[in-house]
């Protein structure tokens, strides 16, 4: 065994086989024999391996019998200019032929189009890494291609007819050409379509040259971008609607967040007209950082010239949104640009000063400050010509109506320990200020025009230190979701499309939540149904390991983080000193309600009545005791995940119950995923994109009125225990349904309060009933969901042994249970008979034990399922007559579920 060099291996994962000189790598699939190895390791012909294959066997090398005959005529010497347009016209054409279809494919993949790069004259190319095989290069072009770094000699390699084994430079990549002010090529850029993590990205030696090429001299606006692809993208926008006619915008790659460099700072400064840049990065941190980085770069460099940045959505670059959208994506996030807010320039310690406050002269006259140095938060120096002031002990942060430090002055230029005078001062009092600056400046011998303008500077300075550390503390909370028109316009569309239902449960299921199809739908609307007056909540009960985090975290991810608050654990009074109205409609996500008990209370009070309160005493300013009262307003959508349904009863009669599926099946498919996710044949970047997809979706649905005509004909059925909520559920969420189609329903208004409303739909019901059938049948059902799971699954072990009778040791050892577990769930049953005791005894085997029905189950389900189809059977006959009625139960009928 050994690591396969054909892939990055961290462990041995080729096995070499002596008796058949043959290898097979277990990682990568490479096999083949001894001279096929030495082929790919090389790089080279089958010729050439077996050349290769004498050598390290001790025999004679081709040189030996064929020596190389001498120039009739030496050839002329070809430059890198020459050689480079040469071969990149080869790639170009290679291309354009047609022939190369995994770059043709690629390069569809990602949204190029040849013919319209072709008239913008920006075609690129594709290296296959065959331009030097079987004597298409001349000697001198082989030698220019190496000086150029478009071939690369192996060193130690065989020589072979034409002296020298070669690899290729950037095989296998589509080529872009970098050119130098004249448009000649100077280098290229190749970009693997292999996706290879390691080598994607390839310049030839000693770069130089800017892609597509040096601006025009008459550019007003240039477009930044971080990489040649997204410059290439945007090329075929060109030229870009967006701007005037007239005005001359030019587009200039980067070579990454790195890659400003002196050349193309040559090349903008150049351009005597340019009015804007604009920088169009990755919406990721490293494209955020690079745009903060270069605008205060070259607001120093070209001060004159206005900055402004695109805002590329998080995680998305300007091909992904091309790929993905659309080229009107790319002009309405240029159209919508903004200009940065006033730089933040760096002081020597790093610490962040604004320009105004860089550049702000002193209150007294002085015309230039000094040097503010905070890297040590408890030893911040302050240095002028004149003076050095170190503030000892540092900072107050929370007293802002006070600024008392210990100081430490000395002048600057004197070792006279003399010169030096510490005191604790509080910079806000004039008069104490005033007395310290007349006796410091006869101590330091110095004017108390000097001392006072550098103590002025100095406070000027903390004060803005002081309130940019206060923000930094502060909580970053999520940010109103902001979209794009394009995204906007993307999410209406989908949430109008016919199917609403079907595709949202399949589109759930493709950002990574595997199986749990109904809960998964369920627990989505129920979220969703936050942004209502009547919000519902929703507990997810399983054993622990059966997945209740992972659903509700999966389900989560497709909430906009400002409409959700997660809760691992908080202390009792937290709730009550949130803003008061911080946590309307918002879904508050508890991870396991074991590690929130304090909060249960509360959180009760928000689900019931919608808003909480607590008045408490407090001291006023002259410490006499009044009372305030904390409000908090709904409403709130809860949804917490437990393994004690009992425990938290009160809770759970509030909410939705669902019970998780633990079938071996459906844990094998969880593994299945699993798997692939690790061996990374699962398309992460588009469960991303999708997850992003359906938080623009949230974001667009706006509170309106839902009317259900048919509530009056719907009864739930009778064997419902707690049938007040559970029938407020059923309607709440029958409207909830409605509440998601409101892009696909007519607005009417009510004529006589003026309230816009949409109506509820048979189709509404009839997928709340296929929804809730389960939660329904829970609530019927006298059992708890892990009592009625074991006794169905005991059913089932009965009568697949064929055996009318079981005893406990038998069932132990089947199910591989917890005795506990066992003893508790055969109580319960006896209790509530649906077990009966036939034989046995105690002391002995134990007792003998028999399903009293076996059928039960199956009936309260029929039941339950009669009586909702019975509901929507009334609702269609009392509409019969009405030929509107008629056509709303005719589309219903052909509707797929």
């Amino acid at each position: 065994m050994l690591k396969c060099p054909f892939h990055e291996d961290d462990k041995p994962s080729m096995k070499t086989y002596p008796n058949t000189n043959t290898f097979n790598c277990f990682g990568c699939s490479a096999n083949g024999d001894v001279i096929e190895f030495i082929q790919k390791k090389e790089n080279c012909n089958k010729r050439q391996a077996l050349l290769k294959a004498t050598e390290l066997c001790g025999g004679i090398s081709e040189t030996n019998n064929n020596p190389v005959q001498a120039k009739s005529q030496p050839e002329e010497q070809v430059s890198n200019t020459e050689i480079l347009t040469k071969i990149f016209t080869y790639f170009k054409n290679g291309l354009n032929s047609g022939t190369a279809k995994r770059a043709t494919e690629y390069l569809e993949s990602r949204g190029f189009s040849l013919p319209l790069l072709g008239e913008a004259g920006w075609e690129p190319g594709y290296n296959s890494g065959q331009f030097h095989h079987r004597g298409k290069l001349s000697e001198a072009d082989q030698k220019a291609c190496v000086n150029a770094g478009l071939l690369i000699p192996y060193n130690g390699s065989v020589p072979n007819a034409n002296g020298t084994t070669y690899t290729a430079f950037a095989k296998e990549c589509i080529m872009f050409p970098l050119k130098d002010e004249t448009g000649n090529i100077v280098s290229l850029y190749g970009r693997s379509i292999t996706d290879s993590k390691n080598s994607r990205h390839f310049y030839t030696a000693n770069r130089t040259g800017l892609y597509p090429n040096y601006p025009n001299p008459n550019t007003t606006k240039l477009i930044l971008t971080e990489a040649i692809i997204d410059a290439a993208t945007l090329l075929q926008t060109s030229p870009i609607p967006t701007f005037p006619k007239g005005e001359g915008v030019s587009i200039l790659s980067l070579y990454g967040t790195n890659g400003l460099t002196k050349e193309h700072l040559q090349a903008i400064k150049g351009l005597q007209n340019l009015q804007e840049i604009i920088f169009f990065f990755d919406g990721d941190k490293a494209g955020n950082e690079a745009i903060e980085k270069y605008q205060k770069q070259l607001s120093k460099e070209l001060p004159l010239v206005k900055l402004s940045a695109v805002e590329t959505p998080e995680g998305e670059d300007i091909n992904s949104l091309y790929v993905n959208y659309d080229k009107d994506a790319l002009l309405q996030l240029i159209d919508e640009r903004k200009e940065p807010a006033p730089l933040n320039l760096p002081s020597a310690d790093g610490e962040a000063l604004t320009n105004q406050a860089a550049n702000q002269s002193s209150p007294l006259g002085g015309d230039r400050e000094g040097l503010l140095v905070t890297t040590n938060p408890d030893f911040i120096t302050y240095t002028t010509e004149e003076l050095q002031i170190i503030i000892l002990g540092g900072i107050n942060l929370q007293q802002i109506d006070r600024l008392r430090l210990t100081l430490k002055i000395s002048r600057t230029n004197s070792n006279n320990p003399l010169h030096s005078i510490r005191h604790t001062l509080d910079l806000y009092h004039s008069d104490y200020l005033e007395r310290f600056i007349n006796k410091a400046s006869e101590q330091l011998e110095t004017g108390t025009t000097i001392l006072r303008r550098a103590i002025a500077e100095l406070t000027n300075r903390i004060e803005q230190y002081r309130l940019s550390r206060i923000e930094s503390l502060k909580e970053k909370r999520p940010q109103e979701r902001q979209l794009t028109g394009q995204r906007q316009r993307m999410a209406i569309k989908y949430l109008s499309s016919p199917k609403l239902m079907q595709r949202t449960n399949e589109d759930i299921g493709r950002t990574g939540m595997i199986g749990e199809e109904n809960n998964r739908l369920l627990m989505y609307l129920v979220f969703t149904s936050r942004l209502r007056e009547q919000p519902l909540h929703i507990i997810s009960l399983g054993a622990s390991g059966t997945g209740k985090t992972y659903l509700q975290e999966k389900v989560s991810e497709l909430i906009p983080e400002h409409h959700k608050l997660e809760i691992t654990i908080l202390s009792e009074n937290a709730f009550y000193y949130f803003g008061q109205q911080e946590l309307k409609n918002k879904l508050i996500l508890i991870e396991d309600m074991d590690g929130a008990e304090n909060v249960l209370y509360p959180l009760r009070e928000l689900q019931s009545k919608k808003k909480i309160s607590k008045t408490i005493p407090i001291k006023d300013s002259k410490g006499n005791l009044k009372t305030i009262t904390m409000k908090v307003e709904g409403p709130i959508s809860l949804a917490g995940t437990t393994t004690k349904e009992k425990l938290y009863e009160d809770n759970a009669n509030r909410s939705l119950l669902i019970y998780l599926d633990s079938s071996k099946q459906h844990k094998e498919h969880i593994m299945t995923y699993q798997r692939k996710l690790s061996a990374g044949k699962i398309a992460t970047k588009e469960e991303k994109q999708l997850i992003e997809f359906f938080k623009d979706m949230q974001t667009i649905l706006k509170p309106i009125k839902v009317k259900n005509p048919y509530a009056e004909y719907l009864i739930i059925p009778e064997h419902v225990f707690k049938p007040l909520r559970t029938n407020s559920h059923y309607l709440v969420f029958i409207e909830t349904i409605t509440f998601y189609h409101q892009y696909q329903r007519e607005v009417k208004t009510d004529t006589s309060t003026g309230e816009r409303f949409i109506e509820t739909t048979l189709e509404d019901i009839r997928w709340a009933n296929i929804l809730l059938k389960e939660v329904l049948l829970a609530k019927a059902d006298e059992l708890s969901g892990e009592c009625r799971r074991f006794l169905e699954n005991l059913k089932g072990w009965l009568n697949s042994n064929k055996k009318e009778s079981f005893y406990k040791s038998e069932i132990r050892e089947a199910f591989r249970m917890n005795p506990n577990n066992l003893k508790y769930y055969l109580s319960l049953l006896l209790r509530y008979n649906h077990l009966k005791i036939v034989g046995g005894n105690r002391h002995k085997s134990g007792y003998e034990y028999e399903v009293v029905n076996t059928e039960e189950y199956k009936e309260l389900n029929q039941n339950l399922t009669n009586a909702l189809d019975a509901a929507l059977n009334d609702i269609e006959q009392n509409l019969v007559g009405s030929v509107n009625n008629k056509r709303v139960i005719n589309a219903v009928t052909h509707s797929t579920y």
